[in-house]
């Protein structure tokens, strides 16, 4: 299967490559930031050995697709997508936090809740919920930024302001976008039939000193959605929700005993296996945007994306 797991670029002005866990980033003359999505799949903040068809294209058209359906609202780093790949935008310098807003208590909050907290990031939560209930209102619940690969952590607001990561002015701007960006991706997911159920958003500020959205928005892998129909329902019958996330390959991960613990072995991904990872990406593509997916022409992804870019980088 022809797919992009490691790039190794080297384009006019490019001052430096960042590798992340799924996205790799080069620094064109400190202005611009070529964004390639790669194939790669990552769960439990390990990294699977076998890429993923489309995934890289998947995300890259969900992500630019919502910058551009809330630009009227949250300006973005985004300048263009030359390749079905990549994105180029502004070179921004990140807020070392990730802005995590929950419309329902799932996911890591479910998991603390379920353990007896019911403060999360410094916010409280009712007593007497079930899993995958709704908050009367969302919660933002922020995350450092972790480096070289180690996990995220939760900080409230308060431990955010006292340590100096951002200052009061900054983060008042995060909160509002968080909950403005929050607000349209919850309308935009209803109109297709779904529920938005939790988010993260990343922010930097460009060179003018201009907060701007950066990197995804509204993806499976940065968001949790529901299916609308029959959610109540569910809910009354104390059963699972019908997810539109990544959550169907951490399942299928643990229950093959992988949870990314020490000492764990990443079980094996059969070709059949990873074909039908694929089909589910397509799956929720077509879903959250309510539009066909179009196949690129993956017989030389490689080569494909490097003349996107100097084509582009050349004008």
């Amino acid at each position: 299967m022809n797919t992009i797991t490691t790039t190794h670029f080297d384009f006019p002005g490019q001052k430096s490559v960042y590798h992340g866990k799924v996205r790799e980033v080069y620094n064109i003359n400190d202005d611009l930031l070529v964004m390639v999505a790669t194939d790669r799949l990552s769960a439990f903040d390990v990294v699977m050995p076998k890429g993923i068809p489309y995934k890289g294209q998947i995300l890259n058209q969900i992500a630019t697709k919502f910058m551009e359906l809330t630009q009227d609202i949250v300006p973005n780093w985004l300048i263009a997508t030359p390749d079905p790949n990549v994105a180029v935008g502004h070179l921004c310098e990140p807020f070392k936090v990730e802005m995590v807003i929950r419309g329902y208590l799932s996911g890591h909050a479910a998991r603390e809740y379920a353990l007896g907290k019911r403060i999360l990031c410094g916010v409280a939560m009712a007593e007497g919920l079930k899993e995958n209930d709704k908050f009367p209102v969302p919660i933002i619940t922020p995350s450092t930024k972790a480096d070289n690969g180690e996990h995220d952590e939760d900080i409230s607001r308060e431990d955010i302001l006292a340590k100096g990561i951002v200052s009061e002015e900054d983060y008042l701007v995060l909160e509002k976008y968080t909950r403005d960006l929050f607000q349209r991706g919850t309308e935009i997911a209803a109109s297709r039939g779904l529920i938005l159920v939790d988010t993260k958003y990343e922010f930097g500020k460009t060179k003018e000193g201009k907060i701007v959205l950066i990197d995804e928005i509204h993806t499976p892998d940065s968001s949790r959605y529901f299916y609308a129909d029959g959610y109540q329902e569910r809910q009354d019958r104390g059963e699972d929700q019908k997810q539109l996330s990544k959550e169907f390959v951490r399942q299928w991960l643990i229950s093959n005993g992988f949870q990314g613990k020490e000492g764990q072995e990443i079980p094996e991904m059969s070709e059949e296996y990873i074909a039908s990872v694929s089909d589910r990406y397509i799956e929720l593509f077509e879903n959250i945007l309510g539009e066909a997916f179009v196949k690129a022409d993956i017989s030389n992804i490689h080569d494909r994306i490097e003349q996107n870019v100097l084509a582009f980088l050349n004008r």
